[in-house]
Protein backbone atom coordinates (compact mmCIF):
# COMPACT_ATOMS: atom_id res chain seq x y z
CA UNK A 1 0.00 0.00 0.00
CA UNK A 2 1.69 3.48 -0.84
CA UNK A 3 -0.34 5.91 1.00
CA UNK A 4 0.37 9.78 -0.23
CA UNK A 5 0.19 13.06 1.42
CA UNK A 6 1.36 16.83 1.36
CA UNK A 7 0.47 19.21 4.37
CA UNK A 8 1.18 20.18 7.76
CA UNK A 9 1.04 17.81 10.77
CA UNK A 10 -2.95 17.47 10.22
CA UNK A 11 -1.87 15.75 6.91
CA UNK A 12 1.01 13.63 7.87
CA UNK A 13 -0.40 12.47 11.59
CA UNK A 14 -3.58 10.44 10.46
CA UNK A 15 -1.38 8.66 7.06
CA UNK A 16 1.02 7.34 10.18
CA UNK A 17 -1.88 6.04 11.72
CA UNK A 18 -3.24 4.22 9.02
CA UNK A 19 -0.13 3.13 7.69
CA UNK A 20 0.50 1.56 11.04
CA UNK A 21 -2.98 -0.25 11.02
CA UNK A 22 -2.25 -1.90 7.73
CA UNK A 23 0.65 -3.17 8.96
CA UNK A 24 -0.63 -4.75 11.79
CA UNK A 25 -3.08 -6.65 9.23
CA UNK A 26 -0.15 -7.76 7.58
CA UNK A 27 0.24 -5.31 4.79
CA UNK A 28 3.81 -3.82 3.36
CA UNK A 29 2.66 0.38 3.61
CA UNK A 30 5.05 3.28 2.57
CA UNK A 31 4.19 6.71 3.10
CA UNK A 32 4.97 9.88 0.63
CA UNK A 33 5.34 12.90 2.57
CA UNK A 34 7.17 16.09 2.62
CA UNK A 35 10.62 15.63 3.65
CA UNK A 36 10.40 18.41 6.94
CA UNK A 37 12.50 16.52 9.63
CA UNK A 38 10.02 16.45 11.85
CA UNK A 39 8.06 14.30 9.54
CA UNK A 40 11.03 12.26 8.83
CA UNK A 41 10.95 11.51 12.55
CA UNK A 42 7.45 11.01 13.19
CA UNK A 43 7.07 8.48 10.30
CA UNK A 44 10.69 6.73 11.35
CA UNK A 45 9.03 6.51 14.98
CA UNK A 46 6.38 4.29 14.33
CA UNK A 47 8.63 1.92 11.69
CA UNK A 48 6.96 3.05 8.47
CA UNK A 49 8.78 3.00 5.38
CA UNK A 50 8.84 7.58 4.43
CA UNK A 51 9.41 8.61 0.44
CA UNK A 52 10.24 12.63 0.50
CA UNK A 53 8.06 13.83 -1.69
CA UNK A 54 7.71 17.73 -2.79
CA UNK A 55 9.48 20.53 -0.58
CA UNK A 56 9.59 21.14 2.71
CA UNK A 57 5.47 22.72 3.97
CA UNK A 58 6.80 24.98 6.85
CA UNK A 59 8.92 27.28 5.14
CA UNK A 60 6.10 27.55 2.25
CA UNK A 61 3.71 27.90 5.03
CA UNK A 62 5.28 30.79 6.41
CA UNK A 63 6.28 32.33 3.07
CA UNK A 64 2.43 32.43 1.49
CA UNK A 65 0.20 35.23 2.21
CA UNK A 66 -3.41 33.92 3.17
CA UNK A 67 -6.18 34.28 0.16
CA UNK A 68 -3.15 35.76 -1.98
CA UNK A 69 -2.05 33.80 -5.54
CA UNK A 70 0.98 34.76 -5.39
CA UNK A 71 3.38 32.02 -6.40
CA UNK A 72 0.35 29.51 -6.79
CA UNK A 73 1.59 28.16 -10.54
CA UNK A 74 4.73 27.24 -9.06
CA UNK A 75 3.31 25.45 -6.13
CA UNK A 76 0.87 23.45 -8.32
CA UNK A 77 3.30 22.38 -10.71
CA UNK A 78 6.07 21.52 -8.06
CA UNK A 79 2.97 19.53 -6.12
CA UNK A 80 2.34 17.91 -9.09
CA UNK A 81 5.50 17.48 -10.26
CA UNK A 82 6.17 15.25 -7.10
CA UNK A 83 3.25 12.93 -7.86
CA UNK A 84 3.78 12.32 -11.45
CA UNK A 85 7.60 11.86 -10.38
CA UNK A 86 8.27 10.45 -6.80
CA UNK A 87 5.29 9.26 -5.74
CA UNK A 88 4.88 7.45 -9.60
CA UNK A 89 8.39 5.55 -8.45
CA UNK A 90 7.19 5.13 -5.46
CA UNK A 91 3.80 3.34 -6.24
CA UNK A 92 5.76 0.75 -8.58
CA UNK A 93 4.31 -2.99 -7.34
CA UNK A 94 1.80 -1.42 -4.95
CA UNK A 95 -1.85 -2.74 -5.02
CA UNK A 96 -3.68 0.62 -3.73
CA UNK A 97 -2.88 4.08 -3.36
CA UNK A 98 -4.46 6.16 -0.81
CA UNK A 99 -4.07 10.37 -1.61
CA UNK A 100 -4.82 13.42 0.71
CA UNK A 101 -3.72 16.80 0.60
CA UNK A 102 -3.92 19.86 -1.76
CA UNK A 103 -6.25 19.57 -5.18
CA UNK A 104 -3.01 19.49 -6.99
CA UNK A 105 -1.56 16.58 -5.28
CA UNK A 106 -4.36 14.49 -5.10
CA UNK A 107 -5.23 14.31 -9.11
CA UNK A 108 -2.14 14.07 -9.60
CA UNK A 109 -2.24 10.90 -7.12
CA UNK A 110 -4.65 9.48 -8.84
CA UNK A 111 -3.41 10.00 -12.66
CA UNK A 112 -0.53 7.71 -11.21
CA UNK A 113 -2.92 5.05 -10.11
CA UNK A 114 -4.87 5.42 -13.43
CA UNK A 115 -1.73 5.16 -15.09
CA UNK A 116 -0.59 1.92 -13.00
CA UNK A 117 -4.25 0.24 -13.12
CA UNK A 118 -4.61 0.30 -9.15
CA UNK A 119 -6.86 0.97 -6.27
CA UNK A 120 -7.59 4.34 -5.72
CA UNK A 121 -8.80 6.28 -2.65
CA UNK A 122 -8.87 9.72 -2.03
CA UNK A 123 -9.12 10.98 1.68
CA UNK A 124 -10.83 13.72 3.65
CA UNK A 125 -9.59 14.55 7.16
CA UNK A 126 -12.17 17.34 6.83
CA UNK A 127 -15.55 17.67 5.59
CA UNK A 128 -15.43 21.58 4.32
CA UNK A 129 -13.73 20.99 0.84
CA UNK A 130 -16.43 17.96 0.09
CA UNK A 131 -19.12 19.54 -2.18
CA UNK A 132 -21.89 19.39 -0.40
CA UNK A 133 -25.37 21.27 -0.59
CA UNK A 134 -25.45 22.16 2.97
CA UNK A 135 -22.50 24.29 2.82
CA UNK A 136 -20.76 27.65 0.80
CA UNK A 137 -17.37 25.70 -0.79
CA UNK A 138 -14.15 27.60 0.51
CA UNK A 139 -12.57 29.77 -1.29
CA UNK A 140 -9.62 29.14 -3.52
CA UNK A 141 -6.59 30.92 -3.16
CA UNK A 142 -6.95 34.71 -5.33
CA UNK A 143 -10.58 33.34 -6.70
CA UNK A 144 -12.92 34.57 -4.04
CA UNK A 145 -16.71 33.31 -4.16
CA UNK A 146 -19.58 36.07 -5.03
CA UNK A 147 -20.94 36.99 -1.21
CA UNK A 148 -24.41 37.55 -2.84
CA UNK A 149 -24.82 33.83 -4.11
CA UNK A 150 -27.08 31.73 -1.82
CA UNK A 151 -27.70 28.70 -3.71
CA UNK A 152 -24.77 26.15 -2.48
CA UNK A 153 -25.33 23.73 -5.43
CA UNK A 154 -24.55 26.77 -7.65
CA UNK A 155 -21.20 27.91 -5.63
CA UNK A 156 -19.90 24.26 -5.68
CA UNK A 157 -20.16 24.28 -9.87
CA UNK A 158 -18.80 27.27 -9.95
CA UNK A 159 -15.90 26.17 -7.85
CA UNK A 160 -15.53 22.82 -9.60
CA UNK A 161 -15.07 25.69 -13.06
CA UNK A 162 -12.39 27.61 -10.80
CA UNK A 163 -10.25 24.66 -10.27
CA UNK A 164 -10.74 23.22 -13.65
CA UNK A 165 -9.22 26.93 -14.15
CA UNK A 166 -6.39 26.93 -11.92
CA UNK A 167 -4.96 23.53 -12.09
CA UNK A 168 -6.47 21.91 -15.53
CA UNK A 169 -3.49 23.08 -17.77
CA UNK A 170 -1.01 22.24 -15.84
CA UNK A 171 -2.84 18.55 -15.00
CA UNK A 172 -3.86 17.83 -18.78
CA UNK A 173 -0.33 18.66 -19.61
CA UNK A 174 1.48 16.03 -17.31
CA UNK A 175 -0.90 13.35 -18.38
CA UNK A 176 -0.83 13.80 -21.89
CA UNK A 177 3.34 13.16 -21.21
CA UNK A 178 2.21 10.45 -19.01
CA UNK A 179 -0.02 8.92 -21.76
CA UNK A 180 -3.38 9.32 -20.26
CA UNK A 181 -6.14 11.45 -21.69
CA UNK A 182 -7.40 14.63 -20.13
CA UNK A 183 -9.79 15.16 -18.04
CA UNK A 184 -12.47 17.62 -17.74
CA UNK A 185 -13.51 18.08 -14.18
CA UNK A 186 -10.49 18.43 -12.13
CA UNK A 187 -11.97 18.51 -8.52
CA UNK A 188 -14.36 15.60 -9.30
CA UNK A 189 -11.57 13.60 -10.78
CA UNK A 190 -9.42 13.48 -7.88
CA UNK A 191 -12.53 13.31 -5.17
CA UNK A 192 -14.08 10.37 -7.09
CA UNK A 193 -17.87 9.96 -6.37
CA UNK A 194 -17.01 7.90 -3.26
CA UNK A 195 -14.33 9.13 -1.49
CA UNK A 196 -13.48 8.76 2.74
CA UNK A 197 -13.93 10.88 5.31
CA UNK A 198 -11.98 10.07 8.44
CA UNK A 199 -13.49 11.98 10.99
CA UNK A 200 -15.12 11.02 14.06
CA UNK A 201 -19.27 11.01 12.88
CA UNK A 202 -20.06 11.97 16.86
CA UNK A 203 -17.69 15.57 15.92
CA UNK A 204 -18.52 15.86 12.23
CA UNK A 205 -21.81 14.04 11.32
CA UNK A 206 -21.73 14.03 8.02
CA UNK A 207 -24.91 14.91 6.24
CA UNK A 208 -26.05 12.74 2.43
CA UNK A 209 -25.32 14.33 -0.51
CA UNK A 210 -24.88 13.44 -3.87
CA UNK A 211 -21.34 11.84 -2.64
CA UNK A 212 -21.17 8.10 -1.32
CA UNK A 213 -18.91 9.52 1.23
CA UNK A 214 -17.48 6.85 2.97
CA UNK A 215 -16.80 7.95 6.66
CA UNK A 216 -14.25 5.65 9.19
CA UNK A 217 -13.84 7.28 11.75
CA UNK A 218 -10.82 9.26 12.47
CA UNK A 219 -7.63 8.19 11.80
CA UNK A 220 -5.84 7.89 15.39
CA UNK A 221 -2.59 6.49 16.43
CA UNK A 222 -2.42 6.12 20.07
CA UNK A 223 0.46 7.46 21.47
CA UNK A 224 2.47 5.70 24.15
CA UNK A 225 5.02 8.30 24.27
CA UNK A 226 6.02 9.30 28.08
CA UNK A 227 6.14 13.14 28.45
CA UNK A 228 9.18 14.96 29.04
CA UNK A 229 10.61 14.69 32.73
CA UNK A 230 10.44 18.17 32.95
CA UNK A 231 7.07 18.59 31.52
CA UNK A 232 5.52 16.08 34.25
CA UNK A 233 7.38 17.66 37.23
CA UNK A 234 5.56 20.88 36.16
CA UNK A 235 2.06 19.39 36.02
CA UNK A 236 2.57 17.30 39.43
CA UNK A 237 3.76 20.74 40.82
CA UNK A 238 0.20 22.36 40.80
CA UNK A 239 -3.32 22.64 39.44
CA UNK A 240 -3.97 21.38 36.14
CA UNK A 241 -2.64 24.05 34.03
CA UNK A 242 -4.26 25.26 30.58
CA UNK A 243 -2.83 24.25 27.19
CA UNK A 244 -2.24 27.21 24.68
CA UNK A 245 -1.13 26.45 21.16
CA UNK A 246 -1.80 26.91 17.28
CA UNK A 247 0.33 23.95 15.61
CA UNK A 248 1.29 24.30 12.36
CA UNK A 249 -0.28 27.36 11.80
CA UNK A 250 1.77 30.64 12.23
CA UNK A 251 0.27 33.81 12.58
CA UNK A 252 1.61 37.22 12.06
CA UNK A 253 2.79 38.42 15.38
CA UNK A 254 3.19 35.64 17.77
CA UNK A 255 4.76 37.22 20.42
CA UNK A 256 1.28 39.14 20.73
CA UNK A 257 -0.68 36.16 20.67
CA UNK A 258 1.24 34.51 23.51
CA UNK A 259 1.40 37.42 25.46
CA UNK A 260 -2.51 37.74 24.97
CA UNK A 261 -3.00 34.07 26.49
CA UNK A 262 -0.74 33.83 28.87
CA UNK A 263 -2.68 36.98 30.38
CA UNK A 264 -5.95 35.44 29.42
CA UNK A 265 -5.02 32.63 31.61
CA UNK A 266 -3.67 33.73 34.16
CA UNK A 267 -6.89 35.85 34.53
CA UNK A 268 -8.91 32.73 35.67
CA UNK A 269 -5.93 31.81 38.03
CA UNK A 270 -4.46 28.84 36.12
CA UNK A 271 -0.73 28.00 35.25
CA UNK A 272 0.07 27.97 31.37
CA UNK A 273 1.58 25.03 29.27
CA UNK A 274 2.65 27.35 25.84
CA UNK A 275 3.46 24.69 22.95
CA UNK A 276 5.85 26.36 20.37
CA UNK A 277 4.75 25.30 17.26
CA UNK A 278 5.10 26.58 13.90
CA UNK A 279 4.12 29.97 14.81
CA UNK A 280 6.84 30.18 17.23
CA UNK A 281 4.79 31.00 20.73
CA UNK A 282 7.42 31.72 23.24
CA UNK A 283 7.32 32.74 26.87
CA UNK A 284 6.79 36.45 27.49
CA UNK A 285 8.39 36.39 30.94
CA UNK A 286 10.69 34.02 33.37
CA UNK A 287 7.19 33.68 36.12
CA UNK A 288 7.05 30.23 36.62
CA UNK A 289 3.34 29.64 36.22
CA UNK A 290 4.27 29.23 32.10
CA UNK A 291 5.96 25.95 30.80
CA UNK A 292 7.36 26.02 26.98
CA UNK A 293 6.83 22.33 25.14
CA UNK A 294 7.90 21.54 21.42
CA UNK A 295 6.68 18.16 20.06
CA UNK A 296 4.66 16.00 22.87
CA UNK A 297 2.40 13.26 23.03
CA UNK A 298 -0.81 15.84 22.85
CA UNK A 299 -2.84 12.65 23.97
CA UNK A 300 -1.07 12.49 27.31
CA UNK A 301 -1.18 16.25 27.94
CA UNK A 302 -4.68 17.27 26.86
CA UNK A 303 -5.94 14.78 29.72
CA UNK A 304 -4.10 16.19 32.11
CA UNK A 305 -4.82 20.19 30.96
CA UNK A 306 -7.74 21.97 32.67
CA UNK A 307 -8.90 23.35 29.44
CA UNK A 308 -7.13 23.34 25.40
CA UNK A 309 -6.77 26.98 23.81
CA UNK A 310 -5.97 26.09 20.09
CA UNK A 311 -6.35 26.75 16.51
CA UNK A 312 -9.06 24.49 15.42
CA UNK A 313 -7.38 22.15 13.47
CA UNK A 314 -9.06 18.87 12.59
CA UNK A 315 -6.34 17.05 14.09
CA UNK A 316 -6.09 19.16 17.48
CA UNK A 317 -9.82 19.18 17.84
CA UNK A 318 -10.40 15.63 17.55
CA UNK A 319 -7.57 14.89 20.03
CA UNK A 320 -8.99 17.51 22.74
CA UNK A 321 -12.87 15.90 21.94
CA UNK A 322 -10.93 12.25 22.56
CA UNK A 323 -9.61 13.67 25.99
CA UNK A 324 -12.31 15.18 27.65
CA UNK A 325 -10.82 18.24 27.87
CA UNK A 326 -12.99 21.67 27.28
CA UNK A 327 -11.52 23.71 24.61
CA UNK A 328 -11.59 26.99 23.63
CA UNK A 329 -11.11 27.49 19.62
CA UNK A 330 -9.54 30.42 18.46
CA UNK A 331 -10.28 29.58 14.04
CA UNK A 332 -7.50 30.80 12.46
CA UNK A 333 -8.76 29.75 9.11
CA UNK A 334 -9.01 27.32 6.52
CA UNK A 335 -11.59 24.84 7.87
CA UNK A 336 -11.05 26.12 11.80
CA UNK A 337 -14.58 27.79 12.06
CA UNK A 338 -16.51 25.23 11.20
CA UNK A 339 -14.43 22.92 13.88
CA UNK A 340 -14.88 25.54 16.17
CA UNK A 341 -18.52 25.59 15.79
CA UNK A 342 -18.73 21.52 16.48
CA UNK A 343 -17.11 22.25 19.83
CA UNK A 344 -20.15 25.06 20.37
CA UNK A 345 -22.55 23.01 19.45
CA UNK A 346 -21.85 19.92 21.33
CA UNK A 347 -21.20 22.16 24.47
CA UNK A 348 -17.63 20.95 24.97
CA UNK A 349 -15.87 24.59 25.14
CA UNK A 350 -16.03 27.80 23.27
CA UNK A 351 -15.29 29.51 19.84
CA UNK A 352 -13.65 32.72 19.71
CA UNK A 353 -15.22 34.73 17.78
CA UNK A 354 -12.02 35.59 14.81
CA UNK A 355 -7.98 34.69 14.83
CA UNK A 356 -6.71 37.70 16.81
CA UNK A 357 -8.34 37.48 20.46
CA UNK A 358 -7.77 40.18 23.33
CA UNK A 359 -6.87 39.28 27.02
CA UNK A 360 -10.31 40.12 27.93
CA UNK A 361 -11.94 38.08 25.24
CA UNK A 362 -10.02 35.22 25.76
CA UNK A 363 -10.32 35.49 29.37
CA UNK A 364 -13.67 35.57 28.94
CA UNK A 365 -14.12 32.26 25.83
CA UNK A 366 -11.89 30.88 28.98
CA UNK A 367 -13.96 31.54 31.90
CA UNK A 368 -16.78 29.57 30.01
CA UNK A 369 -14.77 26.35 28.73
CA UNK A 370 -14.01 26.10 32.61
CA UNK A 371 -17.32 25.89 34.01
CA UNK A 372 -18.72 22.43 35.61
CA UNK A 373 -21.14 21.70 33.21
CA UNK A 374 -18.55 22.17 30.07
CA UNK A 375 -15.97 20.01 31.66
CA UNK A 376 -19.12 17.08 32.52
CA UNK A 377 -19.62 17.48 28.98
CA UNK A 378 -16.65 17.00 27.49
CA UNK A 379 -16.46 14.12 29.35
CA UNK A 380 -19.65 12.50 28.37
CA UNK A 381 -18.71 13.17 24.16
CA UNK A 382 -15.08 11.67 25.24
CA UNK A 383 -16.60 8.51 25.90
CA UNK A 384 -18.41 8.35 22.47
CA UNK A 385 -15.54 8.81 20.52
CA UNK A 386 -14.46 5.86 18.11
CA UNK A 387 -10.82 5.18 18.31
CA UNK A 388 -11.08 2.42 15.40
CA UNK A 389 -10.64 4.53 12.92
CA UNK A 390 -7.81 3.80 11.22
CA UNK A 391 -8.03 0.04 11.69
CA UNK A 392 -11.52 0.05 9.70
CA UNK A 393 -10.16 2.21 7.25
CA UNK A 394 -7.03 -0.44 6.89
CA UNK A 395 -9.64 -3.36 6.61
CA UNK A 396 -11.72 -2.20 3.68
CA UNK A 397 -8.77 -0.73 1.86
CA UNK A 398 -7.36 -4.29 2.23
CA UNK A 399 -10.77 -5.87 1.06
CA UNK A 400 -11.34 -3.53 -1.85
CA UNK A 401 -7.66 -3.99 -2.69
CA UNK A 402 -8.43 -7.89 -3.51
Amino acid sequence: MLLSTYGSRGSVEPMAGLAVALRELGAEVRVCAPPDAEFVERLAGVGVEMVPAGQPVRPMVHSVTPGSALGLAQRVADLMGAQFETVAAAAVGCDALVATGPLPAVTGARSVAEKLGIRYVHASHQPVALPSPHRRPPARRGRPLPPGVSDNRALWELDARIANEMFGEELNGRRAAFGLPPVDNVRDYAFTDRPWLATDPVLDPWRTTDLDVVQTGAWIRPDARPLPAGLEAFLDAGAPPVYVGLGSTPVGAPEDFARTAVAAVRAQGRRVVLSRGWAGLDPVDEQDDCFVVGEVNQQALFRRAAAVVHHGSAGTTTTATGSGTPQVVVPQGGDAPYWGGRVADLGIGTVHDGPAPTTASLSLALAAALTPGTGARATAVAATIRTDGATVAAQLLLDSAG
